[in-house]
């Protein structure tokens, strides 16, 4: 198991969970979901002491990407999100419509370096089409897929509530149960947990 340090902020007006990835080995790292706050995002950055290599939305809400731009400018970090929720996005006046040099368009089963940390990308489609998840090590961090005892909303534009409850039941019940479930808005849990006790995944 490769060594890492994980930490979080909570921002902006939806308490949208921020993460950071770090390597411990490399001191290289991944920020999560910066979705406001700038400045108390950044001020994690150097209280934790690494080089952001990578930015990575989990899905196109501007709760979750709304300061894309301005860690992407302040750390030359490559900014990646889903092919399908591409068109969500922007990356200063440009809009994200391939790769580029800041930017990386994500597919499932893609494998995304940190450092020595290497991390999954699980299309699961329904909050948003481009919605996805990252397992890296015990890690499993599930954006606005799945929260505590609940999962995302599918009745905004772009939501489907079938393909959300697909993309749980084949692409996440099937994990281990020891993965630690970090989801975009609340606390964290356990998949074990969630698959027992949570409505949505109990079949």
């Amino acid at each position: 198991m490769g060594k890492y340090l994980l930490d979080r902020v909570v921002v902006g007006l939806l308490s949208t969970n921020c993460y950071f990835l770090v390597c411990e080995e490399t001191k290289k790292g991944a920020i999560i979901d910066p979705g406001a706050y700038p400045s108390q995002i950044w001020g994690k950055v150097e209280e934790l002491g690494f080089d952001v290599t990578v930015v990575i939305n989990t899905h196109g809400h501007g709760d979750h990407t709304d300061e894309n731009k301005y860690i992407v400018e302040r750390s030359g970090a490559t900014l990646m999100i889903h092919e399908d929720d591409k068109s969500m996005l922007v990356v200063g006046m440009t809009d994200v419509v391939d790769n580029g040099k800041n930017h990386k368009i994500l597919h499932d089963g893609d494998i995304i370096e940190v450092g020595n940390l290497r991390l999954q990308v699980i299309h699961t489609p329904g909050h948003t089409p481009g919605g996805i998840c990252l397992k890296c090590e015990n890690l499993l961090f599930t954006g606005d897929t799945l929260f505590y005892l609940s999962v995302g909303r599918s009745d905004m534009p772009g939501g489907d509530y079938k393909a959300l409850m697909k993309s749980i039941h084949d692409k996440i019940m099937p994990l281990d149960d020891d993965l630690i479930v970090l989801p975009g808005h609340g606390p964290h849990s356990e998949l074990g947990y969630e698959k027992n006790h949570n409505p949505y995944l109990r079949r």
